[in-house]
């Protein structure tokens, strides 16, 4: 009986000694040289200076292309039909990225394509454009950029947009002073959703895409009805933001 109990105690022993040295030790950190190296490359300002080379590239591309010679010197005549719409969206978009206005690229939509193919291929390449935009900050600044969020209105824009992402991006997208590129970046280091992003900059981009591929598509008749409604729709939201800001400019002043 003795024996059976040593016997027992002696496997009982085993076993629990088995199950410490079972348990999981968590690895020493690496520090050779490609674990540091790794670690850089992996640090939220390494991939913020890497979106910070990225935009100066592609407006530096920009600046060498010069994209604004659509507006006088038409589409190349290789392209024609839904490939020369396909290829104007993904360069609308590329563009819009790289902080080429998007007046300009709406204007040369209308122009090119007249007004209804027009505006619908300005409409995919603004979201196709804000989509590339709200990834990459996403992807390479929102880690290095949200601990910078300290200050009173910085934090309130921002949870504006985590909390009420939809509505926020489409007032966004109808004010006609918030810059295109501003409100991506924005979005991006904000908690806001792909899904609201895009859906807001689709529908808050329709009204005033629509006003310039129109103005676009009528410039060569600038008495014609169609150029002065579309020249008023985008001269009355431009003119009403600038009172809304300017309004708001000595209400912030007062306080």
């Amino acid at each position: 009986m003795l024996a059976a109990n040593r016997s027992g105690t002696a496997t009982a022993t085993a076993l629990a000694g088995a199950t410490e040295l079972d348990v999981p030790v968590p690895s020493p950190r690496r520090t050779g040289p490609a674990a540091r190296c790794t670690r850089v490359l992996l640090s939220p300002y390494t991939r913020l200076s890497l979106l910070f080379a990225l935009l100066a590239g592609a407006a530096a591309a920009v600046l060498l292309f010069e994209p604004q010679r659509l507006l006088t010197e038409g589409w190349p005549p290789e392209l024609g039909g839904a490939a020369a719409a396909v290829v104007f969206a993904v360069a609308y978009g590329l563009c819009t990225v790289a902080f080429v206005p998007r007046p300009l690229l709406n204007l040369a939509a209308g122009a090119l394509f007249g007004s209804q193919l027009g505006l619908g291929t300005a409409l995919a390449g603004t979201v196709l454009g804000a989509g590339v935009a709200f990834g990459l900050g996403r992807l390479l600044g929102q880690d290095a950029l949200r601990p910078l969020l300290r200050g009173r209105w910085l934090k309130a824009a921002d949870g504006q947009l985590s909390r009420h992402g939809l509505r926020s991006m489409l007032a966004a997208r109808l004010f006609p002073g918030v810059p295109f590129w501003a409100a991506n970046y924005c979005a991006a280091v904000s908690r806001m959703g792909w899904l609201p992003f895009l859906l807001a900059t689709a529908l808050g981009s329709i009204p005033n895409t629509a006003a310039y591929a129109v103005a676009g598509a009528r410039a060569s008749s600038p008495t014609s009805p169609a150029f002065l409604i579309a020249m008023g729709c985008i001269a009355v939201p431009a003119l009403l933001g600038t009172v809304v800001a300017w309004r708001k400019r000595h209400h912030l002043r007062g306080r």
